[in-house]
């Protein structure tokens, strides 16, 4: 019902841009990880360790520099935003979504301890995926399995293997839908 109310402009260019935002966020997180892959089979180094002794300000935290630093928060944003949206999108926990006006106690306190859960595992899970190398203060590289290879390697080429896959899968489902449809084979 939205999408028929919404203004043409809406539907025109609001919807693709959106389409293309989406698109480019998850291409950038692909192509980020990609080259953390790429570090960690070169160097030591790019393992998701903690900090050693580096104050706030004196370190840049990106190779860009400030505009890195805006990206790597703008893709950190996207990560929880896309990491809550799937949650709530798995067939197990549709049940959980809060309805309007008519959620249960129980309902609620599910919600704020998945989103507790969501929200505490972001900064490793950004760390893991080298999209920042910031600690957060929080020591979150004193993890043992952050030191070893083979689970950040893994965790690395599962991420950027199934976001491709799904990106792939998505856009070209679509496209093939649109075809069809354009052609007239849909009837």
């Amino acid at each position: 019902e939205l999408r028929h109310r919404a203004s043409p402009w809406q539907r025109n260019l609001g919807y693709p841009l959106a389409m293309l935002g989406l698109l480019a966020l998850t291409g950038i997180s692909v192509l980020i990880v990609c080259f953390h892959v790429l570090e960690l089979l070169l160097d030591d180094a790019a393992m998701p360790r903690g900090m050693q002794d580096t104050s706030l300000g004196q370190v840049s935290f990106s190779i860009f520099g400030s505009f890195g630093s805006a990206l790597q928060v703008v893709l950190i944003f996207y990560l929880m935003v896309s990491s809550v949206v799937g949650f709530y999108s798995s067939p197990l926990f549709t049940r959980l979504l809060p309805e309007r006006q008519d959620t249960p106690l129980t309902k609620i306190i599910g919600n704020c301890v998945s989103l507790l859960v969501l929200s505490s595992a972001l900064p490793v899970f950004s760390r893991t995926l080298g999209i920042t190398r910031f600690d957060l203060l929080g020591d979150f590289g004193r993890f043992n399995w952050l030191g070893n290879f083979y689970i950040v390697f893994l965790y690395n080429m599962g991420f950027a293997g199934l976001t491709t896959l799904c990106l792939v899968k998505k856009v070209s489902w679509a496209v093939q839908a649109e075809l069809i449809r354009a052609f007239g084979e849909d009837r």
